[in-house]
């Protein structure tokens, strides 16, 4: 059974006949996934490390902690300019030119392409993010319209990535970030107000082109994540499994959804104990999945910029590779 067969059979509870890994870098270790984040590169410059306009608007400054950094300025800081704003072109021949080299080179892995920034995330990047939260009460109608606009941009933008490429996808992988450390920073109400049927309608067309929905959202999104499950969400990249309450949070939750997750990003890994590592590895294989599948192991990818000492996560793979057939070994 090839590396695609296996993601996919972990995604749709189809009992894969071993732990599918979504990492690339950790040798030794299968590389199950191949993800593409070409459709994400801004043709005026921005593209994750590198700092400068998105295609949006958006001024993008790195942060003192090596990473995609952060937008400093938001082209709708005043709504007098929506007047005159336009959204890029979903269909720029730009953000699709790599991915056939890419594509060629996938093998028989599961492909993925990154469709960052989505709907919270892209309002509160054009608006601001305190902005943002005072217009859903202030003004909920340039919200709505925002959101409308936003929406339709990825609609056509995965119409013309399916038109390219069609069946040769496998998932999307969507960010958007919905909490902090406390928990998620907005009402249900207000979720179900102005997000719901929008990322409804996202989901519905990335499953009519028969792809998986990828869904990454950091901070204690705990109470939204039934939400996102009954909204169309296939897989949830999660990557603070302390936050949620660990054995809590995977015993509540597995089965109902597919879990990309690693070992905690913001404690566990940072603090560098391999005991503890190799002890969540075990804790999140045994909470999160199922027999019949339901978890693929993720490589955060940039330990640097998380203060990750550079031996853990070869370790890190290293216990969830030994517990590759954890359910097979319990029959």
């Amino acid at each position: 059974m090839n590396s695609r067969e296996i993601v996919r059979r972990a995604i749709e509870f189809a009992y894969p006949p071993r732990l599918p890994f979504y990492q690339s870098g950790v040798a030794g270790i299968p590389d199950d996934v191949c993800e593409i984040r070409e459709m994400d590169r801004a043709e005026a410059g921005w593209f994750f490390d590198t700092p400068g306009m998105d295609d949006w608007g958006c001024r993008w400054a790195i942060t003192d902690v090596k990473n995609m950094g952060q937008v400093i300025e938001h082209p709708l800081a005043d709504w007098a300019a929506f007047n005159w704003y336009r959204p890029p072109d979903p269909r720029n021949p730009y953000y699709y030119e790599r991915i056939e080299d890419l594509l060629r080179q996938a093998g028989d892995r599961y492909v993925v392409v990154t469709c960052h920034f989505n709907l919270i995330e892209r309002l509160h990047m054009l608006r601001g993010f305190t902005a943002t939260m005072e217009d859903f009460y202030l003004a909920p109608d340039h919200i709505e319209t925002l959101l409308d606009m936003i929406l339709e941009f990825k609609l056509k933008q995965l119409l013309e990535l399916y038109t390219r490429f069609g069946e040769r996808i496998d998932g999307i992988f969507f960010t958007d970030d919905w909490g902090t450390q406390q928990g998620v920073f907005v009402s249900g109400d207000t979720f179900d107000t102005f997000f719901a049927r929008r990322y409804r309608m996202l989901f519905k067309t990335v499953h009519d082109y028969g792809w998986h929905v990828i869904l990454h959202s950091c901070g204690k999104v705990n109470d939204f994540v039934p939400r996102f499950i009954e909204l169309g969400v296939d897989v949830l990249n999660m990557q603070q499994p302390r936050a949620y309450g660990l054995a809590e949070f995977g015993e509540k939750n597995k089965g109902k959804v597919c879990f990309l997750t690693t070992v905690d990003i913001q404690t566990t890994l940072p603090r560098g104990s391999e005991e503890e590592v190799r002890e969540e590895a075990e804790l999140l294989v045994r909470h999160w999945s199922t027999p019949a599948g339901g978890f693929i192991v993720f490589n955060y990818g940039d330990p640097r910029a998380l203060g990750i000492p550079p031996q853990i996560t070869p370790i890190m793979f290293d216990q969830f590779y030994k517990l590759k057939n954890y359910w097979q070994e319990q029959r």
